[in-house]
């Protein structure tokens, strides 16, 4: 009785989406500073040491709720796949530095500094980090796997991202 009990329960679980903690939002109100986290996905990936392709800018029309934070869209066909698969398109650490997760905390992410690692987005604070997380990106990674659960349930970053500025989502 007592292990159908336990696999129940254990059903239960993985059944239920596991969902992350705050998302991280700067002075723009939105997440990834209301960059379309979609876009990404067609964007040139470089090589390890060279610059990352800008990111795409949202619209303040096109956006969606989730997280508790509002995600803002190129277009509403880039929309339309965030609602299809949201947790496929998130950056992992609800938006935050993912070398900072490695280390332990919680800073923000830049949205012009990110990489597709096995499937994934992970965003960096600043250039001089990247060239930290670049040095090991699968130990970083697995770094900030074994972190981020004592982290998530912390608050969400209040910090401003050095050295950039975060535009308001397009009006359209």
């Amino acid at each position: 009785m007592k292990r159908m009990i336990m696999a129940i329960a254990a059903a239960g679980f993985f059944a239920v989406p596991a969902f992350a903690g705050e998302q991280f939002v700067d002075a723009t109100g939105y997440a990834v500073s209301g960059y379309d986290v979609v876009a990404y996905r067609s964007l040139a990936e470089v090589p390890v040491g060279q610059a990352a392709t800008p990111a795409v800018p949202g619209r303040a029309d096109i956006t969606v709720d989730y997280n508790g934070a509002t995600f803002a869209f190129s277009s509403e066909e880039n929309r339309a796949k965030f609602l299809e698969k949201p947790e496929f398109y998130v950056p992992q650490y609800d938006g935050h530095c993912a070398y900072g997760v490695s280390k332990g905390g919680k800073v923000p992410g830049n949205p012009n500094l990110w990489r597709i690692v096995d499937d994934k987005l992970y965003l960096n604070i600043t250039k001089n980090v990247v060239g930290f997380w670049e040095e090991d990106i699968p130990g970083n990674i697995n770094l900030a796997e074994g972190n981020w659960p004592g982290i998530d349930p912390k608050p969400a970053s209040e910090n401003p991202i050095p050295n950039f500025t975060s535009p308001a989502p397009d009006q359209g």
